[in-house]
């Protein structure tokens, strides 16, 4: 990955996840991983490690639609650590994810959360 390529801002993450979805890139999604992040996708299981979740987007973009950038909400830091959100443009439910900044100052997502809803009544 260049220097480019990388999240700079906590925020950045999930621009550069869209668009590598978008180019059906999932080495460069898995990239945005730190190697033994957690994903807790697909719907009620959790996928840990950045090799597992370079497998299953490998196996699921061939079958997704593109998506589309959503924009974030008010990002919530502290020193390294920091959560990002976004809601999604249908309205259900939200985004979040817990991204953590690396030695060279870029950031990397370690533990997402890519969708969840409220709770039935």
């Amino acid at each position: 990955m260049s220097e480019r390529d990388k999240a700079w801002q906590p925020e950045d993450i999930t621009r550069l996840f869209v668009e590598r979805v978008n180019a059906r890139d999932a080495e460069g999604i898995a990239a945005l991983y730190e190697p033994d992040a957690v994903m807790a996708y697909p719907p009620g299981s959790v996928t840990v490690g950045r090799e597992a979740i370079r497998a299953f987007w490998a196996t699921a973009l061939p079958h997704l639609p593109p998506f589309e950038q959503e924009a974030p909400l008010p990002t919530l830091a502290s020193g390294d650590i920091a959560l990002t959100s976004t809601p999604p443009k249908d309205g259900a439910g939200a985004r979040a994810q817990v991204v953590r900044r690396q030695p060279d100052g870029s950031w990397l997502r370690l533990i997402d959360q890519p969708e969840f809803t409220s709770p039935s009544a």
